[in-house]
């Protein structure tokens, strides 16, 4: 794919959406090759050599930044490749995504955040940044060269879905990143008590299912931040998605700790009863939780706790998920569907369109030091135009990515992209 950014494109009639200075009105937007170069509400014609694009009265948004994403490039490249999940990305209107470090090899040294970069320039879709083990080989028994990592190009230190179970491995991962300004992101689950398959309660004794306590996460997110009340690290908790999380996290702040978080549609968006007669599609990590737990992210992505919310996406063959669900993978796809149904948070007046839009874009890039999620003159042409009511319902059996294991598989939604941009090359247009 050619990587040349074309001329002067003028964008009009648009409801521009932008969470940086709160607009959200009629108006236009013009892009010079990979920049922005004037937008708002009067900008009503293209100057001079511009190409013109009619929005028709869509939404015209940032680029969806999507902070949490499985690649399984390079080791597992039937699930998924920087190519098809480039595809996915572009479809689901997210033009900057961030991968997890749990690879083969593991993102643990310089070559490999160099790979991960090199492979998505080549492709020219969504932008790809890395992050970089936490702990060598996800092991978590020795640090990972966190200083010389986050020179080279990664954006946090993670051991990806492996919590970083033993406490003073954490403490010294926080006060070492601390010194060099460096995020370390936990997927916050104790592994003595995460030894289940789905949410622990009436449902999972009723199927015969294993379960996972709420108190995993909670008791993990306790800790951690007790640890990071002494260290002074920056510290982010992956895919809340209970309503203890939210509150230890919503306290954590209020104590002006250096703590955020994010959530992934499923956990506001589902709750257990989507496992329903034991749907393999509906394992996810962590489990689907109760009603009252899903409520709750609701109101932290209301009130503010949680700042971002990521696809979590996890491609799994259909070898891995076709299985008994006690034996079946953990894991859903989501970057088709990210824009879709955090949708829902607007359609069903929890939000509005604008604060969605700011989860998505503004609140991930800030939180890793982005120069993306805004419609800022100066800032990169990384843009979605979408329709925010047009009627439609997943299907997984059209998506580009590799892998189709989604939880949202036939689930009717309000919202379709219909353009995606990246640094001022249109790489998706709906067809």
């Amino acid at each position: 794919m050619s990587v040349t950014a074309p001329g002067k494109i003028a964008y009009l009639n648009a409801r521009l959406l932008d969470p940086a200075s709160g607009l959200d009105a009629k108006g236009g937007l013009v892009t010079d090759g990979e920049t922005i170069v004037a937008m708002g509400v009067d900008v009503t014609s293209a100057p001079a050599g511009a190409d013109v694009i009619d929005c028709k009265g869509a939404c015209l948004a940032p680029g969806l930044v999507d902070m949490r994403v499985q690649l399984r490039e390079p080791g597992e490249e039937h699930k998924e490749t920087l190519a098809s999940a480039g595809e996915a990305a572009v479809a689901g209107g997210v033009t900057t995504m961030v991968c997890l470090p749990n690879t083969d090899p593991v993102i643990d040294d310089i070559a490999a955040v160099e790979f991960v970069a090199r492979i998505a320039r080549k492709n020219g879709l969504a932008k790809v940044y890395p992050y970089a083990a936490a702990t060598k080989a996800l092991e978590g028994k020795e640090l990972a060269e966190i200083g010389m990592l986050a020179e080279a190009g990664a954006l946090g230190f993670t051991d990806g879905t492996k919590a970083i179970a033993n406490p003073l491995m954490m403490r010294r991962a926080l006060s070492y990143a601390a010194t060099f300004g460096a995020l370390i992101i936990q997927h916050p689950e104790e592994p003595a008590l995460a030894g289940g398959v789905m949410n622990e309660g009436e449902l999972s004794t009723r199927l015969g299912l294993s379960g996972i306590s709420n108190t995993a996460e909670a008791i993990m997110l306790e800790r951690d931040i007790r640890l990071l009340a002494g260290t002074g690290g920056r510290y982010h908790a992956a895919h809340i998605s209970t309503a203890e999380g939210v509150d230890l996290v919503r306290q954590a702040k209020k104590r002006g700790l250096k703590i955020t978080c994010d959530t992934a549609p499923p956990y506001f968006a589902l709750n257990e009863l989507a496992v329903g007669d034991y749907r393999t599609f509906a394992k996810l990590s962590p489990p689907l939780r109760s009603e009252d737990d899903r409520l709750a992210i609701v109101r932290g992505l209301q009130d503010g706790t949680i700042d971002a919310i990521a696809s979590d996406h996890a491609p799994q063959d259909q070898d891995s998920k076709r299985l008994p669900f006690a034996q079946a993978e953990f894991g859903g796809v989501g970057l088709e569907t990210l824009l879709q149904i955090s949708l829902e948070l607007f359609h069903n007046e929890h939000m509005s369109l604008l604060q969605v839009i700011e989860r998505l874009t503004l609140g991930p890039a800030r939180l890793l030091g982005l120069k993306a999620g805004t419609l800022t003159v100066g800032s990169p042409a990384d843009l979605v135009l979408f329709d925010a009511d047009r009627i439609g319902k997943v299907n997984p059996a059209k998506f580009r990515s590799k892998s189709k294991n989604s939880p949202f598989d036939g689930r009717p939604v309000q919202g379709r992209i219909l353009r995606t941009v990246v640094d001022g090359r249109s790489v998706y247009v709906d067809g």
